[in-house]
């Protein structure tokens, strides 16, 4: 998939003089749930039928992100589900073939709907097809809507479509349905309206150094409790707690590793902490790989990407007073984690055994 970043990146038409062409849909697309799904499997086959490119146009920030922080109301920002990182990488798996990301600043958030539709898209991106969903409004004062789009394309050659809502159980399916279903830990739920399971990928980063510290207080305990650590890029995750998961990359076939990990802001024991109070997720392997040392630099994953399904919630973040109680904490949750995992075992091997008979 292509990324074009930034309105500077958007050419206005090629040597012949008119833009490439594109069916496009707009929209912030956070955690690509099944209906975004919908809509962009609807937007690639008109872009085949129209033999352009798919394209989606979206923004960093998200707007109501920066609304908060031009109003000074924090609480009016939305809590993320997905980093861009993991909203691209959806964005490729559903088939489209590139992605604008435009800065929502306020040059774009004062733009009148008319100049978005003239010099955006038709100038710029020379749309043949628009796709918006049900609840579309854009411009300064979201005073563009479908019905102005729609009268534009009529005008100016391009045609509008719009989407209604998706459904899935009764339940429409929306990125606000997926934030409620993360803050109630209700995992089950997050992978029926997104389709998979939830997920957090990115560069494993150096973290606080504190498994090591709980190695050395606990004679015996081999690599004691050793973290992975990805940095969650926005400061209000819609996930916080602590999860059972699956850690994909880090063995050569592919196989998940069975996991525990803590994702927020886990209160800290050094007030010099590298994370700087960064929303983090810090994944502790149940079963560290044997042989990671012999494929690793120092056996250390830093660096690699991997991808973390959170599949469980366990508990809400706990603060702890010394390491002596996080290290009695840690060992309850992948005690717990285990257990989990068990379960998920023995409930796969009746199922199997009900298959069969």
């Amino acid at each position: 998939m292509k990324i074009i970043r930034g309105l500077w990146n958007l050419q206005r038409g090629t040597t012949s003089g008119s833009p490439p062409g594109c069916a496009l849909t707009i929209g912030n697309f956070d955690g690509v749930h099944r209906g975004h799904q919908a809509m962009l499997a609807l937007l690639n086959n008109e872009a085949r039928h129209r033999d352009v490119p798919s394209c989606v146009m979206t923004f960093e920030p998200h707007p109501r992100d920066y609304f908060a922080a031009l109003h000074h109301k924090p609480d009016l920002a939305p809590a993320r589900i997905a980093t861009l990182r993991d909203k691209l990488e959806e964005l490729e798996r559903c088939g489209v073939d590139q992605c604008v990301v435009l800065p929502f600043n306020a040059r774009l958030a004062g733009q009148p709907p008319q100049a978005f539709i003239k010099d955006m898209l038709v100038a710029r991106l020379g749309v043949r097809y628009v796709l918006v969903g049900d609840d579309f409004r854009f411009g300064a004062q979201r005073a563009g809507d479908y019905a102005m789009l729609d009268a534009a394309g009529s005008r100016l050659g391009f045609d509008v479509a719009r989407m209604q809502s998706y459904e899935v159980h009764g339940i429409r399916v929306s990125s606000s349905a997926v934030r409620d279903a993360l803050a109630a830990g209700d995992m089950d739920r997050v992978a029926t309206l997104l389709g998979r399971p939830y997920a957090v990928s990115g560069h494993v980063v150096h973290g606080r150094k504190l498994g090591r510290q709980l190695a050395e207080s606990r004679p015996g305990a081999g690599d004691g409790f050793r973290t992975l650590n990805l940095r969650f890029a926005h400061w209000k995750p819609a996930a916080s707690g602590i999860f059972a998961v699956h850690v994909h990359g880090l063995t050569p076939q592919g196989q998940p590793l069975a996991g525990v990990a803590n994702l927020g802001v886990r209160p800290s024991l050094d007030p010099d902490d590298v994370n700087g109070g960064r929303v983090l997720l810090e994944t502790h392997c149940l079963d560290w790989p044997a042989d990671m040392a012999a494929r690793l630099p120092g056996g250390e994953a830093y660096g690699k990407i991997i991808r973390v399904e959170l599949l469980h919630k366990l508990h809400d973040e706990l603060k702890y007073d010394g390491l002596d109680a996080l290290t009695r904490g840690i060992a309850k949750d992948r005690d717990d984690a285990r257990a989990f995992f068990a379960s998920l075992h023995t409930q796969t091997h009746r199922q199997t055994t009900r298959d069969r008979i």
